[in-house]
């Protein structure tokens, strides 16, 4: 029992020897195990039938041997193929075990987005309402309506029908106010044990949905230098504006919200009269759009445009119902969130 598990303790060693070392290091290998695994296999086949089995017991054995080592050769070569395809699949080390998941558009295509999932694409609803008003009712309504027409004028002066670089720069403003109500809401619900009543993800998925906006812009408008410093400006003096503002009063925050919406439906109506006119080139639609309005494969420049404007007039349906409520003495919390509504 012991030779016959010796012999094969050898034989293994010779065979992963040939696999993986060179032919000098083989050599060497079967040189200096040969003598001790021609003795072990003589005893073992003498035992079973006398030394004139022997040779054939050893040929019999060298056989098998040989038919099985191009299997484990191969079995080898294909756990080494996938150790490396599972290492190229990885973005970072593979420590954590966090590796993105395979993910496919309908078509069996892979999916080429990071930023955002299937799942979270959607058609656009073109059939809201794009004239509605909010009309000025009171002291803070007339404040706000009277602040966004102010903020127009340098906007007007400054792009005055470049559209492109308009709806750009509108981008890098409407998308803080989602977030920085939605992160105060979700600090005052740690601090008060209280359900948001779902705001915080309404408002969250507003200022994701203002980004996404952006980022499409930026496939078709290059910004200059001078333009991102006027972003990082107007970014900076907004954000912290917006930001004691909501901490002040929340109703008077969303109604400035809720105009601002107002005048992004005016401009991206004008730029489609550009677009119809011909004095805006209606190019294709970038592929990022295409994948997160699910618009066709063919669609224009103007499909995009005229799903970013209904997508501003649900912002600006939501931003007014969340400052009635606060005018109604109520907390958002006690009604239902726009949870998806875009």
């Amino acid at each position: 029992m012991k030779h016959s598990a010796f012999s094969s303790v050898v034989l293994r060693a010779l065979i992963n020897g040939r696999n993986d070392c060179n032919r000098s290091g083989t050599a060497v290998a079967t040189a200096t195990v040969m003598p001790f695994m021609a003795a072990e296999m003589s005893r073992h086949c003498a035992g079973a039938g006398g030394l004139k089995r022997g040779f054939p017991c050893w040929k019999r054995m060298m056989a098998s041997e040989s038919l099985r080592s191009p299997v484990e050769a191969n079995s080898t070569e294909k756990k080494k193929e996938e150790k490396k395809s599972e290492g190229n699949s990885l973005v970072a080390s593979s420590y954590w075990g966090i590796s993105r998941q395979k993910v496919t558009r309908e078509d069996g295509t892979e999916w080429p987005w990071n930023c955002f999932m299937p799942w979270e694409t959607y058609h656009s609803n073109l059939s809201i309402d794009l004239t509605k008003h909010h009309v000025p009712k009171n002291f803070l309504d007339k404040v706000a309506y009277r602040t966004v027409k102010l903020i127009r004028i340098p906007t007007d002066v400054f792009f005055k029908r470049q559209y492109g670089c308009r709806a750009m720069m509108l981008e890098t403003v409407a998308a803080v106010p989602g977030m920085v109500g939605g992160v105060l809401l979700h600090l005052r619900s740690l601090r008060r044990f209280q359900h948001s009543g779902g705001w915080i993800k309404a408002l969250l998925e507003e200022a994701e949905n203002e980004r996404m906006h952006l980022m499409t812009m930026v496939e078709l408008v290059k910004p200059k230098w001078y333009e991102r410093i006027l972003v990082l400006v107007v970014q900076g003096v907004f954000f912290n504006a917006f930001f004691g503002l909501y901490l002040l009063s929340p109703k008077l925050a969303h109604r400035v919200v809720g105009y601002l919406e107002e005048e992004a439906i005016h401009s991206y109506t004008e730029f489609l009269r550009d677009l119809e006119s011909g004095a805006i080139e209606n190019v294709p639609a970038p592929a990022i759009a295409i994948d997160y309005w699910r618009l066709p494969k063919d669609a224009k420049l103007k499909d995009v445009i005229t799903v970013i404007r209904a997508d501003e007039a649900h912002h600006r349906d939501v931003n007014h119902f969340a400052s009635d409520i606060h005018f109604q003495g109520k907390e958002l919390r006690d009604a239902p969130a726009p949870i998806g509504y875009h």
